[in-house]
């Protein structure tokens, strides 16, 4: 029996398989087509997500295929800028803010990843035909196979039209945003002076115009119907449409493929020891870029989790996972519908008025709009003050080695305490928290002592002075678990991840040993 079977093989299953397989478990992966999909279809991920890229070793690899964006433009008919969002070359996460990539390259890595794990098996051409729940796991049945493949858990990551999810006889909330797009991807074979990240917001034509790394580049055109696509799939009819653009000596049409935006969220997104992932639990507009981000955030949240939960933690940790993720998701396809209403006007008077609202709205601002996304639903945190939000990370040096914190000091469940003032956390904390795993680091003064880590680039300094916390506690998912403000309260910052990831029978646990 395996510990994992995960269904589906594109970004989401690759993700959550390498995961699963570096910490240890038994993991494999049952994909229904014989080969890697190897068209793209994602064209855009955030810092968030390449700081997970570089927890599996495939950042700096990945960096000679992607093009960092630093600005996102929605344009009129007539050209004038009507919103602009601004991205950071470094955000937030310590990697920039927005990348355009080309998918194929991005599995092609995660696919390395994967098939290095000995303790991962990838089964191509193994369509799930049905599932069954049973004492000890699920027995899952793979057509044209005798043998029952069984793990102790499944995660579904197998896209919008999720067999799990239909097996299971989820419904799904549908926004009711709901446009067929026409998506033409190009591979540039000469000079071109193309937009990277533009929105068109004419009510002539909609387009969409985005890069997909150095090479290659996408154009989107809005239908009046799905019917109309084969007629204007021609390429003479599409070479017609970007030709304001693009012309035949300066790329190749790779791609021709007619696409719903839809905004769907499953209603549940467990059934016992079942977890849908991805385009299996939610869907969004594209107009945010963060459909393939938001499945990735998911296959972080259950990695951890489910680790806990295989090595002895009560299963009842994996109904945070919805908790948790769904708020965030919601957020977005709200925000991306927002979007997406003003990109897909088609009432001239109604874009006239439109145009005249944001480009006052602009001009009032007198700054770029930054892209915010929520923290954590209810789950896996306390309520201290920034609980739930995503930890930024920067540069720190330790023992005469610089660079980013997760590549110098690792990665897990983390304690950083604020030492600048000289102080530490006591011993007895410490050992509480070395009992579950929790690596204790010190933020430290170089002029005081040479112990602890210095802060390369005052990322976490301002972090403690804007929040005045005295510790911050963050998961393997980079989010907040908790935080102290003062270093007495550690202790019980510690028994709230304690009670949630110790073994159920274990003697003597931390969580026990801590005095409310």
């Amino acid at each position: 029996m395996y510990d994992v079977a995960v269904i589906g093989y594109g970004p989401v299953g690759m993700v959550t398989a390498a995961l699963l397989g570096q910490a240890g478990h038994d993991v494999i992966v049952l994909e229904r087509y014989p080969t890697l999909y190897n068209l793209p279809r994602a064209a855009i991920f955030d810092d968030e997500t390449m700081r997970t890229f570089d927890r599996l070793g495939i950042a700096r690899d990945l960096l000679p295929t992607l093009h960092v964006q630093r600005n996102y433009e929605w344009r009129n008919g007539a050209g004038e800028l009507l919103i602009e969002h601004d991205f950071a070359a470094v955000g937030g996460q310590g990697w920039a803010e927005w990348y355009m990539m080309y998918q194929p390259y991005l599995e092609e890595a995660l696919d390395g990843v994967v098939r290095g794990l000995g303790n991962v098996e990838i089964r191509m051409g193994s369509r799930v035909t049905a599932l069954q729940s049973t004492h000890h796991g699920v027995d899952i049945h793979v057509e044209g196979d005798d043998a029952v493949v069984s793990a102790r858990y499944v995660v579904a990551c197998d896209g919008g039209n999720s067999f799990t999810r239909g097996w299971l006889g989820i419904e799904q909330e549908d926004y009711g945003f709901s446009e067929p797009w026409m998506v033409c991807d190009f591979r540039l074979t000469g000079a071109a002076d193309v937009p990277k990240a533009r929105q068109v917001c004419d009510p002539e034509q909609p387009i969409s115009i985005i890069s997909l790394g150095p090479r290659h580049h996408r154009f989107s055109f809005m239908l009046d119907s799905a019917e109309s696509f084969p007629v204007e799939r021609e390429p003479d009819r599409v070479w017609a449409r970007v030709g304001a653009y693009l012309d035949r000596e300066q790329a190749e049409l790779i791609r021709v493929a007619t696409y719903t935006f839809r905004s769907l969220v499953a209603e549940r997104w467990r059934t016992g020891r079942i977890l849908l992932a991805g385009d299996a639990a939610h869907q969004m507009p594209p107009f945010l870029g963060q459909g393939m981000c938001s499945g990735i955030r998911d296959a972080q949240n259950i990695a951890f989790k489910l680790d806990a939960v295989l090595r002895g933690a009560d299963d009842a940790l994996l109904d945070t996972y919805q908790s948790e993720r769904e708020p965030h998701v919601r957020a977005i396809i709200a925000k991306g519908i927002e979007l997406g209403r003003v990109q897909t006007m088609r009432d001239p008077v109604a874009a006239a008025e439109r145009d005249a609202r944001l480009i006052a709205q602009r001009a009032a601002n007198g700054h770029p709009d930054k892209m915010r996304f929520p923290g954590l639903g209810p789950g896996l945190h306390d309520e201290s003050p920034q609980a739930g939000l995503l930890m930024p990370q920067g540069r720190v040096e330790s023992h005469g080695t610089e660079g980013l914190f997760d590549d110098v000091l690792g990665r897990g469940f983390v304690l950083l305490v604020d030492g600048r003032d000289g102080t530490s956390l006591d011993a007895s904390a410490a050992e509480l928290a070395d009992g579950l795993g929790v690596a204790v680091h010190h933020l430290t003064d170089r002029r005081l002592t040479t112990e602890g880590i210095t802060d390369v680039g005052g990322v976490y300094g301002r972090w403690f002075d804007e929040t005045g916390r005295a510790a911050v506690l963050w998961r393997p998912d980079f989010y907040i678990l908790g935080t102290a403000g003062v270093l007495s309260d550690v202790p019980a910052l510690l028994k709230t991840l304690a009670i949630a990831v110790e073994p159920v029978q274990a003697p003597a646990t931390v969580a026990e040993r801590i005095r409310p």
